[in-house]
């Protein structure tokens, strides 16, 4: 018997704990993100009211008891109004839910939100070490529009940075 679809929903308080966990764990341990500081209840509380006062949401995806397989969310690209339908996104998925569809359900549901707001784009940043990320970002209709060499540095070396794209009209 196949197991029963992830579940994607906005998050809650209660998620607030496994968010920073895989978030923090990224931060520290990877290359996916080019920051160094660690997020904090109090900083991803604030964020995520930031963005649903905008008209945008934080989703997570989680199997059938609970447990948090990952999590996206999207804002303006960039400041100005110019920009105002132009979003970008973060998603991220716990490395034991890797290839389970948790990635997919959370970016289907952000495109969907985000068209449903007027977004024209969505554009995913994406670090150039991360080939699985490119990958996948490929596989959900994204094309690399640009790679900016040595964009950001981490853990004492430079790392490009490679923006995709999809229009969502």
């Amino acid at each position: 018997m196949t197991p029963p679809p992830p579940i994607v929903r906005p998050a809650a308080p209660r998620d607030h704990a496994a968010i920073l966990e895989l978030w923090n764990a990224v931060i520290r341990d990877t290359t996916i993100i080019f920051a160094s500081e660690e997020k904090t209840a109090e900083g991803l509380a604030a964020l995520i009211a930031e963005r649903r006062a905008a008209g945008r949401d934080f989703f997570v995806c989680e199997e059938v008891g609970g447990r948090i397989l990952g999590f996206a969310t999207y804002a303006q690209f960039r400041g100005g109004d110019g920009y105002a339908q132009a979003m970008e996104h973060t998603v991220m998925v716990a490395p034991g839910a890797r290839g389970r569809g948790a990635g997919r359900a959370l970016m289907t549901r952000i495109e969907d939100h985000a068209r449903a707001g007027g977004a024209h784009t969505l554009f995913a940043g994406v670090s150039g070490e991360n080939a699985a990320g490119i990958a996948f970002h490929e596989r959900l209709g994204f094309c690399t529009v640009a790679r900016i060499p040595e964009a950001g540095r981490k853990f004492g070396r430079w790392l490009d940075l490679v923006l995709m794209q999809k229009f969502l009209d």
